[in-house]
């Protein structure tokens, strides 16, 4: 299936931009231009610490980039929701002469100047786990397959319920997705929906809200307070005398904050699904409670970062596995993607075995 990676509203901005524009004189080609010394900085621009995958993300960056030989420059934006400081950075690490710059996106559509300048300056930029849109001058995107994360999620809920209630032919579900200023929810949002749209389409499943668009459902800032108070509301308002058997979450952040919700209404945990593999979350997976996670193994997705870093060093092209799906707004993006992992009870012991803090949590 083809990935419309950006919502409507993206693309009237992108449009905005693009006519308020003029002219620009040619950047340099990334890669393939006589690398750059050992020792060069490599800027690493992080969104924020709400998640654990960003905490462990930056730990690898400095330890790896180091082992590499490189000068890691490796910084979070505050948590709060300004893109302001991590534009900043952005431009700190060009002044300081960064020869690639990976950037995990607080906002994918506030970073094109920033981009822009990078590239202008002779730094490679890669948009890491979150793509940056509206800008030619971004080179490559890294990033697990975000449209497939959905289109998992979408299958295990539908097949979580029909093994939780194998009695029931239609299922009453609520959907909830992630912040609308990271590019990454629409695409699990869209990803989800190319596999639930049909089956609420045929009644098979009902969302007794009714809220079924993107932005009816998002979440802002993926924060777990705001996932809870939508899950209050809408149980409040549409289940005081019905069943909910089952929930689309995004993540496991907001899985663990809307069973919190439906436990708080005395309903019964429904089938809930997630992404992260955040350790509170497998525990919970376990024990029967959260119905399932992707495994995203961070450690990968640096290690290959790191490894496009060391391939520019040399002077020579970094490998990608997909040059059409994922699309700014104003060009295709060379990407690499890696596989996501579906994970419940019955296989977490087994997907977690190479990774030691994530096989204790299934003990």
């Amino acid at each position: 299936m083809k990935k419309f990676i950006i919502g409507t509203t993206l693309v009237v901005t992108a449009g905005l931009v693009l006519s308020g524009c003029a002219p620009r004189e040619e950047a340099p080609a990334a890669g393939g231009d006589g690398g750059f010394d050992a020792g060069s900085v490599i800027g690493v621009a992080l969104p924020d610490k709400t998640s654990e995958n960003w905490v462990l993300a930056g730990a690898l960056f400095e330890d790896g980039l180091d082992a590499a030989g490189f000068k890691g420059d490796v910084q979070y934006a505050p948590a709060s929701n300004t893109v302001a400081e991590q534009q900043n950075q952005i431009a700190s690490m060009v002044t300081n002469g960064a020869k690639v710059i990976i950037i995990g996106a607080k906002d994918g559509a506030q970073l094109s100047a920033q981009v822009q300048a990078a590239h202008e300056a002779g730094a490679v930029v890669i948009a890491y786990d979150r793509l940056i849109l509206n800008t030619e001058d971004l080179d490559y995107y890294l990033a697990f397959d975000n449209f497939k994360v959905g289109e998992l999620q979408g299958q295990a809920l539908l097949d979580g319920l029909a093994a939780k209630y194998p009695d029931l032919d239609t299922y009453n579900v609520e959907l909830f997705a992630g912040s609308p200023d990271d590019n990454n929810a629409g695409v699990f949002f869209d990803g989800a929906m190319s596999v639930l749209q049909p089956k609420i389409d045929d009644g098979t499943l009902n969302v007794v809200s009714g809220q079924t668009e993107f932005d009816q459902v998002v979440t802002q800032g993926w924060l777990a307070a705001n996932a809870q108070s939508r899950a209050d509301t809408v149980l409040a308002a549409n289940y005081l005398d019905k069943d909910l058997h089952g929930v689309l979450s995004p993540n496991d952040t907001l899985a663990r904050a809307i069973i919190q919700s439906v436990i708080a209404a005395g309903k019964d945990v429904p089938v809930v699904t997630g992404q992260d593999s955040e350790v509170e979350s497998v525990k919970s997976i376990v024990a029967g409670e959260q119905y399932m996670t992707i495994y995203k193994d961070t450690r990968a997705l640096v290690a290959q970062a790191i490894k496009m870093v060391e391939t520019l060093a040399a002077g020579d092209e970094p490998e990608v596995n997909d040059t059409e799906s994922y699309d700014n707004g104003v060009k295709k993006v060379p990407s690499y993607l890696l596989a996501p992992v579906v994970v419940t009870k019955d296989n977490a012991a087994e997907v977690y075995a190479e990774n030691p803090d994530l096989i204790a949590a299934t003990k």
